[in-house]
């Protein structure tokens, strides 16, 4: 009964964002193509801030910077839930 209301949506979510923001850039992102130091030359020389791929990488280092500390107290708080209402 766990995935049957919003109490699952709500862990998956936590855990999905648990999964963005625990990406190293350089061992997993930078090898396929996804560091935000890497530039994608266009023609006209400027950077592809419009393409869906951008906008990903946009995405995970924004989840990276401004979820990083929200997300202690979030899984300090389904961890005590867990252990106390198991």
């Amino acid at each position: 009964m766990l995935f049957f209301g919003l109490g699952g949506l709500f862990y998956v979510s936590i855990l999905l964002i648990n999964a963005i923001a625990i990406l190293s850039e350089d061992r997993f992102l930078a090898r396929i193509g996804w560091g935000s130091t890497q530039t994608e030359a266009q023609f006209g020389g400027g950077q592809d801030t419009q393409s869906v791929k951008a906008k990903m990488i946009n995405l995970i280092a924004s989840v990276r910077t401004l979820m990083r500390i929200p997300l202690i107290g979030l899984n300090l708080l389904i961890i005590i839930y867990e252990l106390v209402l198991g």
